[in-house]
């Protein structure tokens, strides 16, 4: 019978008690550069966000979030110059 959750050395390998490997953990910190990756190149965030969101929940929200708010700026963008468009189109003599 395997004894679990006993203490083991943090540089090991694979466990001595019952020769599992070991796996060491993945950080995780939701980076503001990958935030402002996914800002400046918002297909890259995408992809970040799908890779990641199951390993590294926090970097993948900043990445996906970087990216929703380029594509949110640039919807404003056209939006602003359509409207510009329109008034303009409007007045004219």
């Amino acid at each position: 019978m395997q004894e679990l959750w006993r203490p083991i050395d943090d540089q090991a390998v694979i466990c001595p008690h019952c020769g599992v490997s070991q796996t060491p953990p993945v950080q995780d910190n939701g980076g503001f550069g990958w935030g402002l990756l996914g800002c400046c190149i918002p297909i890259v965030g995408l992809v970040l966000f799908l890779v990641w969101k199951d390993t590294k929940p926090k970097t993948a929200k900043a990445a996906g979030v970087g990216a929703l708010v380029c594509v949110c700026l640039y919807a404003l963008l056209y939006l602003c110059v359509f409207t510009m468009g329109i008034s303009a189109y409007a007045l004219w003599p």
